[in-house]
Protein backbone atom coordinates (compact mmCIF):
# COMPACT_ATOMS: atom_id res chain seq x y z
CA UNK A 1 0.00 0.00 0.00
CA UNK A 2 1.44 3.72 -1.05
CA UNK A 3 2.44 5.60 2.61
CA UNK A 4 0.87 9.31 2.35
CA UNK A 5 3.73 11.61 4.13
CA UNK A 6 0.94 14.58 3.71
CA UNK A 7 1.22 16.87 6.39
CA UNK A 8 -2.63 16.67 7.44
CA UNK A 9 -2.29 12.32 7.35
CA UNK A 10 1.24 12.63 9.69
CA UNK A 11 -0.87 14.86 12.35
CA UNK A 12 -3.88 12.72 12.09
CA UNK A 13 -2.00 9.26 12.73
CA UNK A 14 0.38 11.38 15.97
CA UNK A 15 -2.76 12.56 17.46
CA UNK A 16 -4.50 9.07 17.56
CA UNK A 17 -1.25 8.08 18.36
CA UNK A 18 -1.45 10.78 21.70
CA UNK A 19 -5.20 9.94 21.91
CA UNK A 20 -4.52 6.29 23.18
CA UNK A 21 -1.61 6.85 25.43
CA UNK A 22 -3.95 9.79 27.47
CA UNK A 23 -6.55 6.92 27.83
CA UNK A 24 -4.34 4.76 28.89
CA UNK A 25 -3.27 6.79 31.28
CA UNK A 26 -6.84 7.32 33.16
CA UNK A 27 -8.80 4.53 31.93
CA UNK A 28 -8.31 2.63 35.44
CA UNK A 29 -9.26 6.12 37.50
CA UNK A 30 -13.27 4.92 37.41
CA UNK A 31 -11.78 1.56 38.98
CA UNK A 32 -9.72 2.87 41.66
CA UNK A 33 -12.46 1.89 44.59
CA UNK A 34 -13.52 -1.53 42.91
CA UNK A 35 -9.42 -2.86 42.33
CA UNK A 36 -9.29 -4.31 45.64
CA UNK A 37 -12.04 -6.27 45.26
CA UNK A 38 -11.44 -6.98 41.54
CA UNK A 39 -7.53 -8.07 42.73
CA UNK A 40 -7.85 -9.49 46.12
CA UNK A 41 -5.82 -6.97 47.26
CA UNK A 42 -5.57 -3.98 49.55
CA UNK A 43 -6.14 -0.28 48.89
CA UNK A 44 -2.70 0.76 49.20
CA UNK A 45 -1.22 -2.13 46.60
CA UNK A 46 -4.19 -1.67 44.03
CA UNK A 47 -2.93 2.12 43.64
CA UNK A 48 -0.14 0.54 41.63
CA UNK A 49 -2.43 -0.11 39.16
CA UNK A 50 -2.63 3.36 38.46
CA UNK A 51 0.17 4.93 39.94
CA UNK A 52 2.81 2.21 37.67
CA UNK A 53 1.54 3.53 34.59
CA UNK A 54 2.35 7.27 35.39
CA UNK A 55 5.76 6.31 37.06
CA UNK A 56 6.65 4.29 33.71
CA UNK A 57 5.52 6.65 31.65
CA UNK A 58 7.84 9.41 33.39
CA UNK A 59 10.82 6.79 32.84
CA UNK A 60 9.79 5.98 29.12
CA UNK A 61 9.43 9.86 28.30
CA UNK A 62 13.30 11.19 28.14
CA UNK A 63 14.75 7.26 26.92
CA UNK A 64 11.83 7.22 23.74
CA UNK A 65 13.20 10.48 22.86
CA UNK A 66 16.61 9.60 23.03
CA UNK A 67 15.80 6.55 21.23
CA UNK A 68 14.44 8.85 18.63
CA UNK A 69 17.01 11.15 18.27
CA UNK A 70 19.68 8.05 17.68
CA UNK A 71 17.64 5.59 15.45
CA UNK A 72 14.47 7.29 14.36
CA UNK A 73 11.70 8.71 15.47
CA UNK A 74 9.16 6.63 13.47
CA UNK A 75 10.86 3.41 14.38
CA UNK A 76 11.11 4.32 18.09
CA UNK A 77 7.47 5.53 18.05
CA UNK A 78 6.24 1.68 16.68
CA UNK A 79 8.32 0.28 19.43
CA UNK A 80 6.43 2.79 22.30
CA UNK A 81 3.11 1.59 20.80
CA UNK A 82 4.06 -1.99 20.58
CA UNK A 83 4.95 -2.34 24.28
CA UNK A 84 1.42 -0.19 24.96
CA UNK A 85 -0.18 -3.32 23.29
CA UNK A 86 1.89 -6.06 24.61
CA UNK A 87 0.30 -4.61 28.14
CA UNK A 88 -3.23 -4.09 27.28
CA UNK A 89 -3.07 -7.57 26.15
CA UNK A 90 -1.89 -8.54 29.78
CA UNK A 91 -3.98 -6.82 31.56
CA UNK A 92 -6.97 -7.93 29.27
CA UNK A 93 -6.74 -11.74 30.51
CA UNK A 94 -5.39 -11.26 34.09
CA UNK A 95 -6.70 -10.73 37.92
CA UNK A 96 -3.28 -11.18 39.35
CA UNK A 97 -1.96 -7.60 41.08
CA UNK A 98 0.95 -8.01 39.91
CA UNK A 99 0.54 -9.16 36.47
CA UNK A 100 -2.19 -6.30 36.55
CA UNK A 101 1.04 -3.97 37.20
CA UNK A 102 3.17 -5.18 34.66
CA UNK A 103 0.78 -4.48 31.95
CA UNK A 104 -0.30 -1.15 33.23
CA UNK A 105 3.72 -0.73 33.57
CA UNK A 106 3.96 -1.70 29.82
CA UNK A 107 1.04 0.80 28.77
CA UNK A 108 2.85 3.37 30.12
CA UNK A 109 5.30 3.51 27.36
CA UNK A 110 2.15 4.39 25.27
CA UNK A 111 3.16 8.26 26.87
CA UNK A 112 6.26 7.84 25.36
CA UNK A 113 4.92 8.62 22.23
CA UNK A 114 4.61 12.83 22.93
CA UNK A 115 7.65 13.71 22.79
CA UNK A 116 8.43 11.49 19.49
CA UNK A 117 5.37 13.14 18.04
CA UNK A 118 6.61 16.83 18.79
CA UNK A 119 10.18 15.58 17.30
CA UNK A 120 8.55 14.85 14.02
CA UNK A 121 6.21 17.74 13.60
CA UNK A 122 9.00 19.96 13.64
CA UNK A 123 11.27 17.36 10.98
CA UNK A 124 8.66 17.02 8.74
CA UNK A 125 6.09 19.65 8.74
CA UNK A 126 7.07 23.53 7.16
CA UNK A 127 7.38 26.37 10.56
CA UNK A 128 4.12 28.29 9.75
CA UNK A 129 2.74 24.30 10.66
CA UNK A 130 4.41 23.22 13.68
CA UNK A 131 2.83 25.53 16.08
CA UNK A 132 -1.05 24.72 15.07
CA UNK A 133 0.43 20.95 14.94
CA UNK A 134 1.69 20.59 18.32
CA UNK A 135 -1.28 22.56 19.85
CA UNK A 136 -3.97 20.25 18.19
CA UNK A 137 -1.95 17.33 19.07
CA UNK A 138 -1.53 18.38 23.00
CA UNK A 139 -5.37 19.28 23.08
CA UNK A 140 -6.14 16.27 21.36
CA UNK A 141 -3.96 14.45 24.49
CA UNK A 142 -6.09 16.18 26.67
CA UNK A 143 -8.93 14.61 25.31
CA UNK A 144 -8.00 11.38 24.99
CA UNK A 145 -7.07 11.76 28.80
CA UNK A 146 -11.10 12.93 30.01
CA UNK A 147 -12.52 10.67 27.70
CA UNK A 148 -10.87 7.67 29.35
CA UNK A 149 -13.17 7.96 32.26
CA UNK A 150 -16.46 8.19 30.89
CA UNK A 151 -15.25 5.31 28.34
CA UNK A 152 -14.06 3.13 31.46
CA UNK A 153 -17.28 3.52 33.50
CA UNK A 154 -19.77 2.83 30.69
CA UNK A 155 -17.82 -0.50 29.83
CA UNK A 156 -17.25 -1.10 33.72
CA UNK A 157 -20.66 -0.72 34.02
CA UNK A 158 -22.13 -2.81 31.39
CA UNK A 159 -19.48 -5.42 30.63
CA UNK A 160 -16.49 -7.29 32.28
CA UNK A 161 -14.23 -4.95 33.22
CA UNK A 162 -11.73 -6.68 31.13
CA UNK A 163 -13.05 -5.48 27.48
CA UNK A 164 -10.87 -2.01 28.73
CA UNK A 165 -8.07 -3.76 28.19
CA UNK A 166 -8.67 -5.49 25.01
CA UNK A 167 -10.09 -2.31 23.41
CA UNK A 168 -7.11 -0.45 24.55
CA UNK A 169 -5.01 -3.52 22.69
CA UNK A 170 -7.09 -2.80 19.44
CA UNK A 171 -6.99 1.02 19.54
CA UNK A 172 -3.43 0.46 19.88
CA UNK A 173 -3.25 -1.64 16.42
CA UNK A 174 -4.82 0.92 14.86
CA UNK A 175 -2.78 3.39 15.86
CA UNK A 176 0.22 1.59 15.07
CA UNK A 177 -0.62 0.66 11.83
CA UNK A 178 -1.76 4.15 10.64
CA UNK A 179 1.92 5.56 12.46
CA UNK A 180 3.25 2.70 9.54
CA UNK A 181 1.51 4.03 6.64
CA UNK A 182 1.43 7.29 6.95
CA UNK A 183 4.46 8.81 9.21
CA UNK A 184 8.15 8.72 7.63
CA UNK A 185 11.55 8.26 9.20
CA UNK A 186 13.33 10.75 10.24
CA UNK A 187 16.74 11.93 10.18
CA UNK A 188 19.02 9.91 12.81
CA UNK A 189 21.86 11.91 14.79
CA UNK A 190 25.34 10.02 15.87
CA UNK A 191 25.51 9.02 19.42
CA UNK A 192 25.08 5.88 21.57
CA UNK A 193 21.62 5.36 23.92
CA UNK A 194 22.67 5.71 27.62
CA UNK A 195 21.66 2.30 29.04
CA UNK A 196 23.45 3.03 32.59
CA UNK A 197 21.43 6.50 32.70
CA UNK A 198 18.34 4.82 31.92
CA UNK A 199 18.86 2.27 35.05
CA UNK A 200 19.62 4.86 37.01
CA UNK A 201 16.96 7.40 36.19
CA UNK A 202 14.72 4.05 37.00
CA UNK A 203 16.15 3.16 40.29
CA UNK A 204 16.14 6.88 41.26
CA UNK A 205 12.11 7.95 40.36
CA UNK A 206 10.75 4.89 41.88
CA UNK A 207 13.12 4.72 45.01
CA UNK A 208 11.56 8.66 45.36
CA UNK A 209 7.59 7.52 44.72
CA UNK A 210 8.25 4.44 47.04
CA UNK A 211 8.63 6.61 50.37
CA UNK A 212 5.29 8.39 49.31
CA UNK A 213 2.77 5.43 48.60
CA UNK A 214 4.13 2.86 51.13
CA UNK A 215 4.55 6.04 53.39
CA UNK A 216 1.28 5.30 55.76
CA UNK A 217 2.01 1.46 55.78
CA UNK A 218 5.52 1.60 57.05
CA UNK A 219 5.62 4.83 58.90
CA UNK A 220 6.61 8.49 58.12
CA UNK A 221 9.02 8.60 60.04
CA UNK A 222 10.40 4.79 59.92
CA UNK A 223 13.95 4.26 59.07
CA UNK A 224 12.76 1.84 55.93
CA UNK A 225 11.09 5.23 54.20
CA UNK A 226 13.53 7.78 55.18
CA UNK A 227 16.29 5.03 53.94
CA UNK A 228 14.52 4.59 50.46
CA UNK A 229 14.23 7.82 49.69
CA UNK A 230 17.72 9.00 51.02
CA UNK A 231 19.00 6.11 48.76
CA UNK A 232 16.78 7.47 45.70
CA UNK A 233 18.18 11.29 46.07
CA UNK A 234 21.77 9.20 46.43
CA UNK A 235 20.98 7.65 42.98
CA UNK A 236 19.74 10.76 41.24
CA UNK A 237 22.49 12.70 42.50
CA UNK A 238 25.21 9.95 40.78
CA UNK A 239 22.97 9.87 37.58
CA UNK A 240 23.29 13.66 37.64
CA UNK A 241 27.05 13.78 38.16
CA UNK A 242 27.19 10.26 35.41
CA UNK A 243 25.44 12.64 32.84
CA UNK A 244 27.32 15.27 33.06
CA UNK A 245 30.56 13.23 32.12
CA UNK A 246 29.00 10.92 29.74
CA UNK A 247 29.55 11.84 25.98
CA UNK A 248 25.96 10.48 24.82
CA UNK A 249 24.24 11.03 27.88
CA UNK A 250 20.26 10.18 28.29
CA UNK A 251 19.48 13.81 29.78
CA UNK A 252 21.56 16.57 28.82
CA UNK A 253 21.40 18.16 31.89
CA UNK A 254 23.81 21.41 30.49
CA UNK A 255 20.96 21.78 27.96
CA UNK A 256 18.03 21.30 30.23
CA UNK A 257 19.65 23.68 32.78
CA UNK A 258 19.73 26.59 30.61
CA UNK A 259 17.07 29.30 31.72
CA UNK A 260 14.51 28.63 29.18
CA UNK A 261 14.63 24.86 29.44
CA UNK A 262 14.77 24.49 33.21
CA UNK A 263 12.05 26.95 33.90
CA UNK A 264 9.57 25.74 31.31
CA UNK A 265 10.24 22.30 32.43
CA UNK A 266 9.58 23.25 36.42
CA UNK A 267 6.26 24.96 34.79
CA UNK A 268 5.66 21.96 33.08
CA UNK A 269 5.71 20.15 36.46
CA UNK A 270 3.24 21.56 38.08
CA UNK A 271 0.51 22.33 35.14
CA UNK A 272 0.60 17.95 35.24
CA UNK A 273 0.28 18.09 39.06
CA UNK A 274 -2.79 20.43 38.86
CA UNK A 275 -4.38 19.09 36.01
CA UNK A 276 -3.76 15.40 37.35
CA UNK A 277 -5.59 16.44 40.19
CA UNK A 278 -9.04 16.98 38.44
CA UNK A 279 -9.17 13.93 37.32
CA UNK A 280 -8.40 11.95 40.07
CA UNK A 281 -11.04 14.14 42.77
CA UNK A 282 -13.59 14.78 40.55
CA UNK A 283 -14.84 11.50 39.65
CA UNK A 284 -14.91 10.35 43.09
CA UNK A 285 -16.84 13.01 44.54
CA UNK A 286 -18.90 12.90 41.80
CA UNK A 287 -19.24 9.28 42.70
CA UNK A 288 -19.57 9.32 46.42
CA UNK A 289 -22.85 9.06 48.37
CA UNK A 290 -25.25 11.73 49.06
CA UNK A 291 -24.78 9.80 52.58
CA UNK A 292 -21.20 11.59 52.77
CA UNK A 293 -22.72 15.05 52.95
CA UNK A 294 -21.12 16.09 49.49
CA UNK A 295 -20.84 13.74 47.09
CA UNK A 296 -23.88 13.35 44.19
CA UNK A 297 -24.29 9.10 43.88
CA UNK A 298 -23.66 9.40 40.01
CA UNK A 299 -22.95 6.20 38.53
CA UNK A 300 -19.18 5.71 36.92
CA UNK A 301 -20.46 6.38 33.36
CA UNK A 302 -22.60 9.77 34.91
CA UNK A 303 -19.19 11.36 36.52
CA UNK A 304 -16.91 10.35 33.57
CA UNK A 305 -19.50 12.39 31.25
CA UNK A 306 -19.56 15.13 33.86
CA UNK A 307 -15.88 15.52 33.63
CA UNK A 308 -15.20 14.83 29.64
CA UNK A 309 -15.35 18.44 29.12
CA UNK A 310 -12.09 19.08 29.99
CA UNK A 311 -10.52 16.79 27.34
CA UNK A 312 -13.05 18.39 24.55
CA UNK A 313 -12.21 21.94 26.09
CA UNK A 314 -8.78 21.56 25.53
CA UNK A 315 -9.09 20.74 21.88
CA UNK A 316 -11.37 23.25 21.17
CA UNK A 317 -8.83 25.54 22.22
CA UNK A 318 -6.35 24.34 19.56
CA UNK A 319 -6.96 26.81 17.39
CA UNK A 320 -6.67 29.77 20.26
CA UNK A 321 -3.70 28.26 21.87
CA UNK A 322 -1.97 28.52 18.38
CA UNK A 323 -3.00 32.27 18.10
CA UNK A 324 -2.35 33.38 21.72
CA UNK A 325 1.50 31.73 21.12
CA UNK A 326 2.06 33.28 17.57
CA UNK A 327 0.56 36.52 18.33
CA UNK A 328 1.93 36.64 22.23
CA UNK A 329 4.82 34.19 22.34
CA UNK A 330 4.83 30.77 24.18
CA UNK A 331 6.03 32.01 27.47
CA UNK A 332 2.96 34.40 28.11
CA UNK A 333 1.01 31.40 26.58
CA UNK A 334 2.29 29.16 29.49
CA UNK A 335 1.44 31.50 32.26
CA UNK A 336 -1.86 32.66 30.89
CA UNK A 337 -2.55 28.92 30.71
CA UNK A 338 -1.29 28.43 34.36
CA UNK A 339 -3.64 31.00 35.53
CA UNK A 340 -6.33 29.70 34.18
CA UNK A 341 -6.03 26.49 35.70
CA UNK A 342 -5.60 28.30 39.03
CA UNK A 343 -9.14 30.05 38.26
CA UNK A 344 -10.90 26.74 37.54
CA UNK A 345 -9.72 25.44 41.37
CA UNK A 346 -10.80 28.72 42.90
CA UNK A 347 -14.08 28.07 41.60
CA UNK A 348 -14.81 25.11 42.34
CA UNK A 349 -13.56 25.53 46.11
CA UNK A 350 -16.01 28.64 46.49
CA UNK A 351 -19.08 26.77 44.81
CA UNK A 352 -19.26 22.68 45.24
CA UNK A 353 -23.14 22.44 45.28
CA UNK A 354 -24.09 21.16 42.31
CA UNK A 355 -22.76 18.90 39.59
CA UNK A 356 -22.91 21.74 37.15
CA UNK A 357 -20.34 23.20 39.01
CA UNK A 358 -17.82 20.46 38.57
CA UNK A 359 -18.61 20.43 35.12
CA UNK A 360 -17.88 24.39 34.50
CA UNK A 361 -14.34 23.90 36.83
CA UNK A 362 -13.45 21.01 34.70
CA UNK A 363 -13.90 22.93 31.76
CA UNK A 364 -12.30 25.71 33.07
CA UNK A 365 -9.19 23.76 34.11
CA UNK A 366 -9.22 22.07 30.36
CA UNK A 367 -8.96 25.47 28.66
CA UNK A 368 -6.08 26.20 30.91
CA UNK A 369 -4.45 23.14 30.06
CA UNK A 370 -4.97 23.32 26.53
CA UNK A 371 -3.31 26.43 26.47
CA UNK A 372 -0.06 25.98 28.73
CA UNK A 373 0.80 22.27 27.44
CA UNK A 374 0.76 23.36 23.80
CA UNK A 375 2.58 26.70 24.41
CA UNK A 376 5.50 24.83 26.99
CA UNK A 377 5.74 22.24 23.91
CA UNK A 378 6.29 24.61 21.79
CA UNK A 379 8.75 26.73 23.93
CA UNK A 380 10.88 23.78 24.57
CA UNK A 381 10.89 23.05 20.60
CA UNK A 382 12.04 27.43 20.15
CA UNK A 383 15.31 26.53 22.21
CA UNK A 384 16.77 23.85 21.84
CA UNK A 385 18.71 22.75 18.71
CA UNK A 386 17.36 20.29 16.01
CA UNK A 387 19.32 17.41 16.78
CA UNK A 388 17.99 17.33 20.58
CA UNK A 389 13.88 18.29 19.84
CA UNK A 390 12.73 14.81 20.53
CA UNK A 391 15.20 13.98 23.58
CA UNK A 392 14.37 17.99 25.08
CA UNK A 393 10.58 16.98 24.90
CA UNK A 394 11.09 14.02 26.67
CA UNK A 395 12.26 15.44 29.14
CA UNK A 396 9.81 18.15 29.46
CA UNK A 397 7.42 15.38 29.36
CA UNK A 398 8.85 13.99 31.98
CA UNK A 399 8.57 16.74 34.26
CA UNK A 400 4.92 16.75 33.31
CA UNK A 401 5.11 12.71 34.14
CA UNK A 402 6.64 13.42 37.44
CA UNK A 403 3.80 16.09 38.06
CA UNK A 404 0.80 13.92 37.33
CA UNK A 405 2.81 10.83 38.97
CA UNK A 406 3.85 12.97 42.27
CA UNK A 407 -0.16 13.93 42.30
CA UNK A 408 -1.32 10.54 42.57
CA UNK A 409 0.57 9.58 45.20
CA UNK A 410 0.38 12.93 47.26
CA UNK A 411 -3.37 13.07 46.54
CA UNK A 412 -3.77 9.40 47.60
CA UNK A 413 -1.86 10.28 51.11
CA UNK A 414 -4.17 13.48 51.72
CA UNK A 415 -7.35 11.74 51.10
CA UNK A 416 -6.72 8.47 52.95
CA UNK A 417 -5.52 10.92 56.31
CA UNK A 418 -8.46 12.69 56.09
CA UNK A 419 -11.66 10.26 55.92
CA UNK A 420 -15.57 9.53 57.47
CA UNK A 421 -17.24 6.90 57.97
CA UNK A 422 -20.59 6.30 56.00
CA UNK A 423 -21.80 3.12 56.84
CA UNK A 424 -19.05 -0.03 56.66
CA UNK A 425 -17.51 2.16 54.31
CA UNK A 426 -14.37 4.51 55.09
CA UNK A 427 -14.19 7.97 52.14
CA UNK A 428 -12.13 10.77 52.04
CA UNK A 429 -13.71 13.70 53.88
CA UNK A 430 -14.97 16.46 51.93
CA UNK A 431 -11.99 18.64 53.99
CA UNK A 432 -9.92 16.27 52.36
CA UNK A 433 -11.19 17.20 48.97
CA UNK A 434 -10.87 20.60 49.58
CA UNK A 435 -6.89 20.27 50.84
CA UNK A 436 -6.47 18.47 47.45
CA UNK A 437 -8.09 21.53 45.01
CA UNK A 438 -6.39 23.86 48.02
CA UNK A 439 -2.75 21.81 47.03
CA UNK A 440 -3.56 22.22 42.88
CA UNK A 441 -4.06 26.06 42.72
CA UNK A 442 -1.34 26.67 44.54
CA UNK A 443 0.86 24.66 42.45
CA UNK A 444 -0.57 26.57 39.34
CA UNK A 445 0.33 30.03 40.62
CA UNK A 446 3.72 28.23 41.16
CA UNK A 447 3.80 27.00 37.10
CA UNK A 448 2.54 30.60 36.08
CA UNK A 449 5.67 31.98 38.69
CA UNK A 450 8.01 30.01 36.78
CA UNK A 451 6.72 30.50 33.44
CA UNK A 452 7.02 34.33 33.80
CA UNK A 453 11.27 33.77 34.68
CA UNK A 454 11.51 32.02 31.13
CA UNK A 455 13.42 34.63 29.32
CA UNK A 456 11.72 36.13 26.00
CA UNK A 457 12.65 34.05 23.13
CA UNK A 458 13.13 36.39 19.58
CA UNK A 459 13.25 34.83 16.25
CA UNK A 460 15.37 31.64 15.41
CA UNK A 461 17.58 31.36 12.57
CA UNK A 462 17.17 28.26 10.29
CA UNK A 463 21.16 28.11 10.72
CA UNK A 464 20.97 27.83 14.31
CA UNK A 465 18.37 25.21 14.98
CA UNK A 466 20.74 22.79 12.62
CA UNK A 467 23.77 23.50 14.80
CA UNK A 468 24.44 20.57 18.16
CA UNK A 469 24.28 22.38 21.36
CA UNK A 470 28.21 22.49 22.00
CA UNK A 471 28.11 25.09 18.62
CA UNK A 472 25.84 27.52 19.77
CA UNK A 473 27.68 30.89 19.64
CA UNK A 474 26.68 34.27 21.13
CA UNK A 475 26.27 35.60 17.55
CA UNK A 476 23.93 31.86 16.27
CA UNK A 477 22.14 31.19 19.74
CA UNK A 478 18.47 32.20 19.97
CA UNK A 479 17.79 35.88 21.17
CA UNK A 480 16.63 35.61 25.20
CA UNK A 481 15.68 38.83 26.89
CA UNK A 482 15.42 39.08 30.42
Amino acid sequence: MRRSNSSSAIVAALASAGLLAAMLQTVAIPLIPSFPTLLGTSPADASWVVTITLLTGAIVTPVSGRLGDLFGKRRALLLTLAAAIAGSLISAVTSSLWLMVIGRGLQGFAIGVVPLAIGIFRDQLPDHRTGGAIALFTGTVGLGGALGIPLAGLIAQHFNWHVLFWGAAGLGLLSMLMTALVVPQSPRHHGKFDSVGTIGLTAGLVGLLLPVVKGGEWGWGSTRTLGVAAAAVVVLLLWGWRQLRTASPLVDLRLSAQRPVLMTNIATLAIGFSVYTMLFTFPQILQSPTASGYGFGLSLVEAGLAVAPNGAVALLMTPLAARMIARFGPRSAVMIGSLVIGVGYAYIMLLTGSVVHFVVASSIIGAGAGISVAAASKLITDVVPMTATASANGVNNLMRSIGTTAASAVLAVVLAHSTIQVGVTALPSEGGFRTAFGIAAVVAAIGALFSVLVPRIGRRQDSTIEQPPTMVTAATAPQLQP
